[in-house]
């Protein structure tokens, strides 16, 4: 499964609030709530959240095995 929990470390790290990724990038509510429940979304994305938070897509996403 792919999980998206280095996404919201990154934000932290970086100290972006998901409120800042909304006003000043365009961020819908809707990828963050697809962000936060682990459902899919497009590469298309991931480049975009990475070019926003500087950073490369394993501080996105990583893979966890299902058990």
């Amino acid at each position: 499964m792919i999980s998206y929990a280095p996404f919201y470390k990154t934000l932290q790290k970086k100290g972006i609030t998901t409120y800042k990724l909304i006003k000043e990038y365009g961020v819908s509510r809707s990828l963050l709530d697809r962000l936060k429940h682990n459902k899919p979304i497009t590469t298309v994305t991931v480049n975009d959240l990475c070019k926003y938070l500087d950073c490369t897509v394993q501080d996105i996403i990583e893979y966890v095995a299902d058990q």
